[in-house]
């Protein structure tokens, strides 16, 4: 029994590009990489619809870095008042 054979993303993005270009057929990449026809469509079926993805997610990442960064900045504010809160409350307990 032949273990089962895992691919790097590079390579299925490869052959998923080669495949969108329309320069060979299908079974020939396949014939070409060692690998079913089928899993060829599938990878570039998963190509083109995950296309759109790869230009909002770029934006999705700045914006949570820009959260995260907002979030830190709000925490270390929080940090100050209750220091802030508490000296006002032992100086009031004084007089």
């Amino acid at each position: 029994m032949s273990k089962r054979r895992t691919h790097s993303p590079e390579f299925k993005a490869r052959v998923a590009m080669e495949a969108i270009s329309g320069r060979k057929t299908i079974q020939e990449i396949a014939a070409d990489h060692a690998i079913h026809p089928i899993q060829v469509s599938q990878w570039k079926k998963q190509l083109l619809e995950g296309a759109s993805e790869l230009f909002t997610r770029g934006k999705k990442s700045k914006d949570k870095e820009g959260g995260q960064a907002k979030e830190a900045e709000l925490f270390q504010q929080i940090g100050r008042l209750q220091m802030e809160l508490e000296w006002l409350k032992k100086k009031s307990q004084l007089l």
